[in-house]
């Protein structure tokens, strides 16, 4: 890498982040199908979610936030505020059904997400389009989908976390050099 270049703050570029998000279902499925239910529905505790809450919670987020928001932005600027996203929703619904169920409805809607982002067809001057959030305020339409790629990396690095944690124990020694057992920055 050139070190002239600062990799660690790239700006946002709509085509890289859909590139990410389309990819997200088939990591997540790589990472989380066929798993034993002790895995999918383990948590760090009272209180912190499950691999099988992340993804109803990623669900949730398809229907209800991403896309919806970004219309919202389009059609109506800050003239009309986002509704409030219910961050624990999926926590209220019915936690029965198979991890393999929930991958698969998690994909169905990330595609049809897609399909509705491509027929925005947003363009650069599009992505400083504000909205109004209704805690942060203004934000743009760049910013909320810059946030809908980071969401699913932070999503994707709490699922290992968890997995990480399973074993905290079992690591024995090796717990002073795993930052994903110890929680420890890097």
């Amino acid at each position: 890498m050139s070190p002239d270049i600062d990799r660690t703050r790239l700006p946002f570029d709509l085509e890289e982040g859909r590139t990410i998000l389309a990819r997200t279902p088939a990591v997540l499925d790589a990472l989380l199908c066929d798993l034993p239910d002790r895995w999918v529905r383990g948590t760090e505790g009272a209180g912190t979610w499950s691999a099988f809450d992340v993804i109803g919670h990623l669900i949730h987020g398809e229907r209800t936030d991403w896309v919806p928001r970004a219309r919202l932005i389009v059609e109506h600027g800050d003239s009309r505020p986002f509704e409030r996203f219910d961050r624990f929703a999926q926590l209220n619904a019915a936690a029965g059904g198979s991890m393999a169920a929930r991958l698969d409805e998690f994909a169905a809607a990330r595609a049809g997400s897609l399909r509705q982002l491509d027929a925005l067809q947003l363009t650069a001057v599009d992505l400083d389009r504000r909205g109004m959030h209704p805690e942060l305020g203004p934000v743009t339409l760049g910013q909320l989908l810059a946030t809908w790629v980071a969401h699913d990396l932070d999503h994707i690095i709490q699922i290992s976390r968890v997995f990480g944690r399973q074993y905290s124990d079992a690591v024995g020694p090796w717990r002073a050099y795993l930052r994903v057992v110890t929680g420890q920055p890097g």
